[in-house]
């Protein structure tokens, strides 16, 4: 398949012309950290936005920056914190993943509880539709109505409405100071009490993951504090849990989200699901390992989802999956397979909305040329 690199918006622009007038389909691609996610899919031509790159605009004082779609996150990242500034949201692979492929499949991290999510963060974007229209929709301010909000709604379309080459956000300071702790337990009730109880309190929070140990579960915390008040934060969080181990950590712990997905014998699961249930759904992951050749593991975003990499054979995974699928639809949840090794059906059922989001496709892309039957419902 051939890859076509566009150095601007106008060249992706003309590119897409050209594909649409051959009636060529089309795969949009940037960092290629998550091209299994979704259905696997084959075109006729790949269109990468890797040359387009940089900050294009960073209004410090107003906290909003507009980016190429092309920038590896952490490039951005970096070249924000010399003004003391981020985009507050940690995905996996920072330093491969780009700007426009974390935008198209909404990839988040745990700064959401917090910050909110992507959608929260993203003020506009330059987008080029399947037939080379360029389109800006948004504006570079933070309180921008006007329209329609088409920037939610490209943000985690997968590619299949359009291609996004620059995007606008909502910045936010960087913590100057930030401290870690891990508190283990044998049990996961008490931890789930002591995120309810962080959560309650007046802490300062910046993250918090609930995840399995190989004896244990492990509530993971960072908090945002002046070095002279880590103290007292420190001893408040011994008072809420006096009889469980808490100790020292470094901000690497937050990578256990993405050290689930270098396995590759592993199939990689997203569970969304209420956020009174993720104690139920860590301890039913943990439960998998008692069962022979299962291994398990998960990381639990305190907004209600969790990321589980599970190891089995081809239909006992098959089976693992089904069964969660059917227990998680009956609370309003959903099970998504972001890798596996196996065949798999990666959206499970259709939404409920399912027609809507069909016509959607129909008139952003009639011909159906952009990453076609990549997302749910064959999409």
């Amino acid at each position: 398949m051939p890859t076509i690199t566009p150095a601007t918006t106008e060249d992706l622009s003309a590119a897409l012309k050209d594909a649409s007038a051959q009636n060529r389909t089309v795969t949009p691609t940037g960092g290629r950290t998550k091209q299994t996610w979704g259905h696997p899919i084959a075109t006729d031509v790949e269109i990468s936005t890797k040359n387009l790159t940089g900050i294009l605009d960073h209004s410090w004082g107003d906290l909003v920056a507009t980016v190429a779609a092309g920038t590896p996150w952490s490039a951005m990242q970096a070249a924000l914190a010399q003004h003391g500034q981020q985009v507050a949201l940690d995905p996996i692979f920072p330093a491969q993943a780009t700007v426009g492929g974390i935008l198209a499949t909404n990839d988040s991290g745990l700064l959401r509880l917090k910050y909110g999510s992507l959608r929260d963060l993203i003020l506009g974007m330059t987008i080029v539709l399947a037939d080379g229209t360029i389109a800006r929709t948004g504006g570079k301010v933070v309180k921008n109505v006007a329209g329609y909000d088409l920037p939610k709604l490209l943000t985690g379309s997968f590619g299949t409405l359009g291609i996004i080459t620059e995007a606008t956000f909502r910045l936010h300071p960087l913590p100057q100071h930030t401290t870690h702790f891990i508190v283990r337990s044998a049990e996961i009730a008490p931890l789930a009490d002591l995120m309810t109880a962080i959560l309650q309190a007046s802490f300062s929070l910046e993250r918090m993951q609930l995840r399995t140990e190989a004896l244990a579960y492990a509530l993971d915390l960072e908090f945002a504090t002046l070095p002279e008040l880590l103290p007292e934060q420190e001893q408040r969080l011994r008072t809420l849990a006096p009889t469980l181990s808490i100790d020292a950590t470094t901000a690497a712990i937050f990578n256990a989200r993405e050290q689930l997905f270098t396995q590759p014998a592993a199939t990689v699961l997203k569970i969304t699901a209420p956020s009174n249930k993720l104690a139920a759904l860590v301890a039913g992951v943990a439960a998998l390992n008692q069962l022979p050749d299962h291994e398990a593991t998960c990381v639990a975003d305190p907004v209600g989802i969790v990321t589980v990499r599970l190891t089995a054979a081809p239909e006992q995974v098959t089976t693992i999956i089904e069964d969660l699928r059917a227990r998680v639809l009956g609370i309003g949840g959903a099970v998504v397979v972001l890798a596996t090794p196996h065949t798999s059906d990666p959206w499970g059922p259709a939404p409920a909305a399912i027609d809507i989001m069909r016509n959607i496709k129909k008139e952003f892309d009639p011909q159906n040329l952009l990453n076609p039957g990549k997302f749910v419902g064959g999409i």
